[in-house]
């Protein structure tokens, strides 16, 4: 598996603050020694992986973009921090914002019966979305919403180094695979990120829009669990 490691993540993360900086943009620490001190650690040899724990501290009380004036909690993650499997969402609802922790409402429950359809729980697998703060009204993230988190995120699934990443939606699955074909193109099929296979499907929201989707899911986790060397008791 090809794994670009921390030294590579914090290389991309002082190269997206040095363009923010450029570009005047405020809101985000872009100290001089800020970056200086990213340079020492990507130089740094045996560097090794920063630890879940360590990326939240890091994350802190996220000034990043605006969604930080609307927020009441970030939602980080939860799950097993050496998951073989992880669930990637779009971001978090009314539920989530209120509790700090991801997919916990009507949506989340759903999520939660279909891990176990799929004979794992939520402690077996971890669960987190492409952006940490709840977008005013469930309003689909922005463009620099997502780049702002896109750093965070691509550090939590470098430290977890899971074998599989199942995208749920279209914005956790077009992020991820860098692409703008829609949902139902990509469904079902194993794509990857950084060497580990990934498998759209759909977000569970959508689910409870369209619950003929249903069968469709679960055709894709049947493919995921199958992959996983795993059987449904």
């Amino acid at each position: 598996m090809k794994s670009s490691g921390i030294p590579e993540t914090l290389n991309d993360v002082r190269r997206f603050l040095s363009t923010l900086s450029e570009q005047g943009l405020r809101g985000f620490d872009v100290a001089e020694d800020v970056l200086q001190t990213l340079s020492r650690w990507k130089m740094r040899p045996g560097t090794v992986s920063a630890s879940l724990v360590d990326i939240q501290k890091d994350l802190g009380d996220c000034q990043r973009c605006s969604l930080a004036e609307t927020r009441t909690r970030l939602v980080f993650g939860v799950g097993n921090p050496n998951a073989e499997l992880v669930f990637v969402g779009e971001g978090p609802g009314y539920d989530e914002d209120q509790q700090g922790e991801p997919f916990v409402g009507v949506a989340g429950q759903l999520l939660t019966r279909i891990i176990k359809a799929m004979g794992l729980t939520r402690s077996e697998v971890y669960i987190c979305n492409i952006i940490k703060c709840r977008p005013p009204g469930n309003r689909n993230p922005l463009p620099v919403e997502i780049a702002a988190c896109a750093p965070f995120l691509k550090r939590q699934l470098a430290a977890i180094k899971p074998k599989f990443i199942c995208t749920l939606g279209t914005f956790a699955s077009q992020t991820l695979l860098q692409t703008q074909t829609p949902i139902s193109r990509l469904r079902g099929r194993f794509f990857e990120y950084e060497g580990i296979s990934v498998l759209p499907t759909y977000h569970p929201a959508f689910l409870l829009r369209n619950p003929d989707k249903k069968r469709d899911v679960w055709d894709d986790m049947k493919t995921l669990i199958s992959a996983m060397g795993r059987t449904i008791a």
